[in-house]
């Protein structure tokens, strides 16, 4: 009897300990990232991952892959989509010719401030769910990049000036900027852009000071005109499998530190777009402010392009423009 009772105790206690061995397993996903490991996007994931990892008790590992390790940019979608990441980050207009609406946060001077961008994503948020719902997918948070300006080896005083210089497109719409000003779009990403201006494939581009600085443009290019032609965002998207396989408790830590994020992103972008600036100029770059000619110049490219957008988007472009700029 007592040998009895004494197995079934054994036996009860191997249960309880698999039963909390179970309970207690380690989910690990990989977060690719197309962004190097000092930016600030890339610091705020790591903060999010370490957030995630302190609400769950270390239940869910998350491991942020920077610069393009895992996955290059416009490979990471796909990555998350077919669930060989669980998460990642995206620059959303890499992805506009899949479908219009990613693109609308990089037409130029449709939304040129922090808080239009932040409207924009108010409006955009609700149509990117059901999109990315039907790719098996789930938006987490966004955060917008500080506003774009032009880098260029040459000093501009109007859009002609850029004409036949070597231009970095990074998505559709800096390649449609490229042929309305005559410039010679040259497809590179962010992690091949230093590599690129070495070279000599590139002599201007469009993007932050916080770009700039991250890929060292000023030993390279001197000049970046001040335009804030328009904020593009990175967006953190999930695997909807992947997600739906989390326990409540962790699933719910885990859309808690995106929504922080996106709150901190936002307040990083901002202190990045004025330390990126003075970093520059301590390291040589003209910050210039735009000459009349060239803001009006910009301004009708930005009005070309929305007219072909809205005509491209249809009455889904029309509604999202007409709710964004709704007072």
């Amino acid at each position: 009897m007592n040998l009895t009772r004494r197995t079934l105790t054994t036996a009860l206690a191997c249960a309880l300990g698999m039963l909390t061995g179970a309970v207690q397993a380690q989910t690990k996903w990989d977060l690719p990232a197309g962004y190097a490991a000092g930016n600030f996007h890339t610091l705020n994931l790591n903060e999010f991952a370490n957030d995630v990892d302190k609400a769950t008790g270390g239940k869910l590992k998350i491991t942020v892959h920077a610069n393009g390790a895992l996955f290059k940019a416009p490979e990471i979608k796909r990555a998350v989509q077919g669930g060989q990441a669980q998460i990642g980050e995206i620059l959303v207009s890499n992805f506009s010719n899949e479908w219009d609406i990613f693109g609308a946060d990089a037409l130029p001077f449709l939304a040129d401030s922090y808080d239009e961008a932040v409207k924009l994503w108010k409006v955009q948020k609700p149509m990117f769910e059901k999109k990315l719902a039907e790719q098996g997918m789930v938006p987490l948070y966004a955060v917008p990049w500080p506003p774009q300006g032009i880098y260029v080896k040459k000093p501009i005083n109007s859009a002609a000036d850029l004409k036949g210089v070597k231009w970095r497109a990074y998505n559709p719409q800096t390649a449609r900027i490229a042929e309305l000003v005559g410039a010679q779009p040259v497809t590179i990403q962010a992690a091949e852009l230093s590599q690129a201006m070495a070279t000599g494939v590139v002599e201007s581009y469009m993007s932050s000071g916080s770009t700039g600085f991250d890929s060292k443009t000023y030993e390279h290019i001197k000049n970046w005109y001040d335009t804030q032609a328009w904020l593009p965002k990175n967006l953190v998207i999930v695997n909807k499998a992947a997600l739906d396989a989390l326990d409540a408790p962790t699933r719910a830590a885990l859309l808690k530190a995106g929504a922080d994020a996106e709150v901190r992103g936002l307040a990083a972008s901002k202190r990045a777009n004025t330390e990126s600036l003075d970093k520059l100029k301590a390291n040589g770059m003209n910050i210039i402010a735009p000459s009349a000619q060239l803001k009006s110049d910009m301004k009708k490219v930005g009005d070309v392009m929305l007219t072909e957008w809205l005509q491209k988007s249809g009455a889904e472009g029309k509604s999202l423009v007409d709710a964004f700029l709704k007072p």
